[in-house]
């Protein structure tokens, strides 16, 4: 076995690991790295943390996913946003939509003209 530093998601290193040794691979060296954010909140209220669980149950997605989004979406700013369609859809959607008649067509429809 071949003893590995083990990285955490912010890049320092917490122990070893021990695994089998594997065949070698090459590297990209052009490959770009990006760096990952890690943030800690400690001290979170227990009805906090219920609640953030219920939310992202409720959307379909882990906690985490939750949290990035209340993030994002807190320092968004007004051109990030969505575009005023989106915007009243989303406040008027508990209401549900409107079906409107359609009159009936006075005149038949026409092909449109693609010689031009």
């Amino acid at each position: 076995p071949v003893s590995l530093p083990v990285l955490t998601a912010c890049g320092s290193i917490t122990g070893h690991r021990s695994l089998t040794a594997l065949p070698s691979a090459s590297v990209d060296s052009d490959l770009e790295v990006g760096t990952l954010a890690a943030v800690t909140v400690r001290n979170l209220d227990d009805q906090v943390k219920e609640r953030l669980r219920m939310r992202a149950a409720a959307h379909g997605r882990s906690m985490e996913s939750e949290i990035r989004a209340i993030l994002a979406e807190a320092v968004s700013g007004p051109g990030d946003r969505d575009g005023l369609f989106a915007t009243m859809l989303d406040r008027f959607a508990s209401i549900g939509g409107v079906e409107l008649d359609l009159p009936v067509r006075s005149t038949p429809v026409r092909a449109p003209d693609l010689s031009a």
